[in-house]
């Protein structure tokens, strides 16, 4: 049994919010001017630009283009004035990576990290806290989001007066599109986020769901995604120690409260696949989160939360820095010899933590609007109980690590994303025709309405043969024994949960290109069953097996077509070859 928070008394909790110091007028936000307001993205920016123009200790720039038209905008805060990322890795530093404004109604985030920036460069937060770590600060991801403003969009949110949109200019959902990469968003964060390979990276949100006392909740970087060693230290010490100082704070917090009816039945560990922010970190060995201040809570509150979720991570990896450099190093080294992967995951609910967890009794009355009864949570009803924690998952399919992968050219969609992610490739000098395993794809599920711009598929099943098989001139070769072998892995064999086959890069092999004439096909068929018996063999006793497939004269072609050297090859062949191991 874990406990993972101390106790407190749901029924009579003291938040002691953190004093911000009186600021000269033009360094207060506009969230410090009226804390139910969120800085509009012009705002935002011209802050910063503010900031930046004050000290040589931060560097504002633009860093690849939004879908909004915009640019992303990468700041670095660095205590010696150094900005350059292999000198600061050099030098032992920690990198902690903020993302901001991802879903744009949801702008706490924003809010705190420009009051946390300008805190540091002028010394309220204590300067010793960022000397050994550089801050690197996406302040407005979803801009696009930021640009759709109402006071609408987050019904079920309190405040801010006005805010963003979830979806961006393309209207995706930037917390879906961190593999797929469909958005210029995404395509710039990635190159970003290689280029600095942070130890520890927060994407800041506000929660849906249920209604509980915690004012802050995390979603955590799955610890059996982990090197084991990661994964215990995220698990028993990185995530609880987060929670224990954010409730000292006065701001109770607790893991992401994902349940499927009310908070007494459990939580379930969100699923955080390489799709979400957190599930693409972890692909880089990053310790990850997703904060979710509660959407009850006021403005306030959630935005001075997450300012303070900010203060004690810098305090982590300041305290803790060298350890986390360790763990990382070793995950790397871990994947590097490691030849079986899990690429795909499911829920083991026969393992369970405990948690000690303040809520509000749900309860029923009769609805204003249908007359039956309707949920709600009852403030005058507190209890604190220990309820369990779903929080193992298992995997569900593992795959043999071949010694390189090649691809085709054509795929230069694939190439491009695997190049932002730091993938090492060589192009072949010539035509090289090899023996080597591919895939068919033989089943596989798709949605009947799209996800997120794409059909995406599941349940993938496969047929693992050896080919010969030619490759060409200006095709990838990619070795396995790389630094990213988790991320290639992950996305290029197809059974895995957010592979590139999974979000329907190689749909094209799917659909068949050539068919036949019955009519003139009928001769073709009747010779290659006089001359192959075998094919002839199997086809009578087809038609002893199947009595519609005895009656069906097309689908007695057909199987002999599909059966001949005339059937295309490349039908569901996926075009990724793999090298085994010798």
């Amino acid at each position: 049994m874990v406990c993972w928070l101390r106790q407190f008394l749901p029924g009579a909790l003291v938040f002691s919010f953190i004093t911000l110091a009186a600021q000269p007028a033009e360094m207060r936000t506009p969230f410090e001017r009226d804390t139910n307001y969120s800085a509009t993205y012009p705002e935002v920016i011209a802050y910063y630009q503010e900031l930046a123009a004050s000290s040589d200790k931060i560097r504002m720039q633009p860093f690849g283009m939004t879908d909004s038209g915009f640019p992303l905008h990468e700041i670095i805060l660095s205590a010696n004035g150094e900005f350059d990322p292999v000198a600061l890795r050099q030098a032992n530093k920690s990198i902690l990576f903020i993302n901001n404004g991802i879903h744009a109604g949801e702008p706490c985030g924003v809010d705190a990290s420009m009051l946390f920036v300008r805190d540091l460069l002028q010394g309220t937060i204590n300067p010793a806290l960022w000397q050994d770590v550089v801050l690197v600060l996406i302040p407005f991801y979803n801009i696009g989001g930021a640009l759709n403003r109402d006071a609408y969009s987050r019904a079920n949110q309190v405040g801010p007066a006005e805010h963003g949109f979830r979806g961006n200019a393309k209207n995706l959902d930037l917390n879906r599109d961190f593999i797929k990469s469909d958005s210029k968003n995404a395509q710039s964060f990635q190159q970003l986020f290689c280029k600095w390979d942070p130890d520890v990276f927060l994407d800041n949100h506000t929660t849906d769901g249920a209604d509980y006392p915690y004012i802050m909740t995390i979603v955590e970087s799955q610890k059996d995604k982990a090197s084991p060693p990661l994964g215990d230290y995220m698990r028993n010490e990185f995530f609880p120690e987060i929670y224990r100082r954010l409730t000292a704070d006065g701001f109770p917090a607790i893991p992401y409260v994902n349940v499927r009816n009310t908070p007494d039945d459990g939580i379930f560990a969100f699923f955080e696949g390489p799709r979400f922010g957190s599930g693409y970190a972890a692909l880089h060995h990053t310790i990850a989160m997703i904060s979710e201040a509660h959407m009850l809570k006021t403005f306030a509150q959630r935005v001075r939360g997450a300012y303070s979720l900010e203060t004690h991570l810098l305090e982590i990896l300041t305290e803790q820095g060298d350890r986390i450099h360790g763990l990382r190093a070793q995950a790397k080294k871990q994947a590097l010899e490691q030849q079986d992967f899990p690429v795909a995951w499911e829920m083991d609910r026969s393992q369970k933590d405990s948690i000690l967890f303040s809520g509000y009794e749900a309860a029923y009355r009769p609805s204003l609007v249908s007359g039956q009864n309707r949920m709600y949570y009852d403030h005058d009803k507190t209890y604190q109980k220990y309820i369990p924690f779903y929080n193992t998952y298992v995997p569900s399919r593992t795959i043999r690590r071949p010694q390189a992968y090649l691809i085709p050219q054509a795929y230069d969609d694939i190439i491009d994303r695997l190049s932002w992610n730091g993938v090492q490739m060589r192009r072949l000098s010539a035509d090289t025709t090899l023996d080597l395993e591919m895939y068919s794809i033989i089943d596989y599920q798709s949605p009947s309405n799209p996800y997120e711009g794409h059909y995406l598929h599941t349940g993938v099943k496969v047929l693992a043969q050896t080919r010969s098989w030619t490759y060409h001139t200006g095709d990838y070769l990619i070795t396995t024994d790389q630094p990213a072998v988790r991320f290639l892995i992950e996305t290029l064999e197809p059974q895995a949960t957010d592979s590139y086959f999974a979000w329907n890069y190689f749909d094209a092999i799917l659909g068949q290109k050539e068919y036949f004439s019955s009519y003139v096909f009928e001769d073709t068929a009747a010779e290659l069953l006089a001359e192959d018996a075998q094919l002839a063999a199997e086809f009578e006793a087809k038609k002893k097996e199947d009595p519609e497939f005895a009656k069906n004269a097309r689908a007695q072609l057909n199987f002999v077509y599909q059966h001949s050297p005339y059937y295309e090859k490349t039908f569901r062949l996926y075009p990724v070859g793999r090298i085994l191991r010798q």
